[in-house]
């Protein structure tokens, strides 16, 4: 098994720190793991991915042209990454702020309105929690277990009263994945 991932949007949106504990959870069920962050120089606002290799034998590179998985939150990502999803590849995107949706034919994708599940939970630092579930649902590359695991690892100790929001978040997420499975991929 080898899964090239890349998850993209603005900074603030969590996405460096969705792929970091992707990355955990990969280092926690025993797989070889890259995590490479790219960022612009706003903290905030600037567009921000994270290529992430989870795979069962040794990872030659962490820098790649294409993707067998991609999770797109903004329309410059969208842009940027959807002609680099592999024939046969999978893109899950969130609608919000997306005016242009993916064109192409010859990948798997798949909508999670995950910006629509924070205003329900009220709660917009959760918003990487609920597109992460999702991917999780749609692409079961690592166990939830192994994500808790990993969140707590990453998660300062002084913001561990947040780790049952943050379940909660996941587990929202799987929802919206496993809806959106069901809906089937997204057509024309």
């Amino acid at each position: 098994m080898k899964e090239e991932i890349i998850i993209a949007g603005f900074g603030g949106q969590g996405v460096l720190s969705m792929g970091k504990i992707l990355a955990y959870a990969g280092l926690m069920e025993n797989l070889e793991v890259t995590w490479m962050p790219s960022y612009g120089p706003e903290q905030r606002g600037g567009t921000a991915n994270v290529t992430v290799i989870l795979s069962d034998s040794a990872v030659s590179s962490p820098v790649l042209d294409t993707y067998d998985t991609a999770v797109i939150l903004n329309q410059q990502s969208m842009d940027k990454f959807e002609g680099s999803v592999k024939k046969g590849g999978t893109l899950i995107y969130d609608p919000y702020g997306i005016n242009r949706l993916p064109e192409r034919t010859d990948i798997n994708i798949f909508k999670v309105e995950a910006m629509e599940a924070t205003f329900d939970m009220a709660s917009s630092k959760t918003y990487n929690m609920i597109v992460l579930g999702a991917l999780l649902a749609i692409r079961p590359l690592v166990s939830v277990e192994s994500v808790m695991s990993a969140l707590k690892k990453t998660l300062p100790a002084r913001h561990h009263h947040l780790l049952e929001v943050n379940s909660e978040a996941i587990h929202k997420g799987i929802e919206i994945g496993e809806k959106a499975k069901k809906d089937g991929i997204v057509k024309k």
